[in-house]
């Protein structure tokens, strides 16, 4: 049977595994070091509020996100005009099953943090129905006040716009592809890759001893912060690579920074906080991988010349190699 007109070689560059592992080493350690270039390179005064302050952190962390781009599409040799759409799915960015990329992985993740509905449910009953000199207003009116508030807030910007989009088109986009075609294991990659973004959060150790904070204490905090970030990081790459979409991270990305840490019990809620949070936690297990499965975010799998491997994660082909281009094979076409 002769091969599909879909079933397209793919080529990805191999590039020597050290190369990526420096270039990613470099990507964490450029978005933190960028950020106190105002002050340091460029000499600028301090800021004089914390709007500017971070206004200006903004500003570095967008340049560095696209130095980060520019560098990965050259190691990757990326520059066809005329697969400009290839190119940009490489990166995860892509208008297909977008639907999908956004609503399960947040349904998924969702599931842990189901004691902290729970808690928070508890909360918003009692929020609504106390009296805080407000009389007449209601508990829709004043949710709607506190979103208009929350918009103003530059932290709001910073926790749930900014840091999540470019950390993941940093940590995610750019390295694991860079890690792929340095020719690590997907299983790798989604255990080591956090590394990297642990890297980018070690900063706050040194802002925390600024504003007066104990060494110990700094250390403290900063310890259950990388924890933190080492287990997302695990979640966010196994996102990306099984999804192939980069929306399908930041939205839970966005999800977990606006719940913080997942409730594991609650003494207003007579354990049913706890019990909730056992429940999702075990259900968020057993259905991580067919959540995830790569059939519900790509139209195809067989013959895809992707590099996030969704075929090998299927399992539903195999690979040939003919000098140096990678055919991937169906299973229709082996029989």
């Amino acid at each position: 049977m002769a091969t599909p007109a879909y079933s397209q070689p793919a080529s990805p560059p191999v590039i020597p595994g050290t190369v990526a592992v420096a270039a990613c080493f470099a990507m964490a350690v450029s978005y933190v070091a960028v950020l106190y270039a105002p002050t340091v390179l460029l000499r600028l005064p301090p800021a004089t509020s914390l709007r500017a302050f971070f206004h200006r952190r903004f500003v570095c962390a967008a340049f560095s996100s696209t130095a980060s781009v520019l560098a990965t599409a050259s190691l990757l040799r990326l520059w066809s005009p005329s697969n400009t759409s290839k190119a940009l799915a490489v990166f995860g960015i892509r208008h297909d099953h977008l639907l999908e990329a956004v609503v399960i992985p947040l349904l998924l993740t969702s599931l842990v943090y189901a004691g902290s509905f729970v808690a928070r449910l508890s909360v918003m009953s009692s929020w609504c129905g106390r009296d805080d000199g407000e009389e007449g207003i209601s508990c829709t009116e004043k949710l709607a006040r506190w979103m208009q508030t929350s918009l103003q807030d530059v932290m709001v910007w910073r926790n749930y716009i900014v840091a999540p989009f470019t950390e993941e088109l940093v940590f995610r986009a750019c390295m694991i592809p860079l890690l792929l075609c340095g020719g690590f294991k997907m299983s790798y990659i989604i255990f080591l890759s956090p590394v990297f973004f642990s890297l980018a959060h070690l900063n706050h150790l040194f802002e925390l001893h600024q504003q007066g904070c104990n060494f110990v204490r700094s250390l403290l905090i900063v310890g259950i912060q990388l924890g933190y970030t080492v287990i997302f990081g695990w979640y966010a790459a196994f996102l990306f690579i099984r999804t192939g979409n980069l929306v399908s991270p930041i939205v839970a990305h966005i999800f977990c920074n606006m719940m913080g840490l997942p409730v594991f019990s609650s003494t207003q809620t007579r354990g049913m906080a706890s019990l909730a949070f056992l429940v999702g936690s075990i259900s968020f297990f057993c259905v991580l991988f067919p959540a995830t499965s790569p059939r519900l975010y790509n139209t195809r799998l067989d013959g895809c010349s992707c590099w996030h491997g969704y075929c090998r994660w299927s399992g539903i082909g195999t690979e040939q190699h003919v000098g140096n281009i990678t055919y991937f094979v169906p299973v229709a076409e082996m029989k």
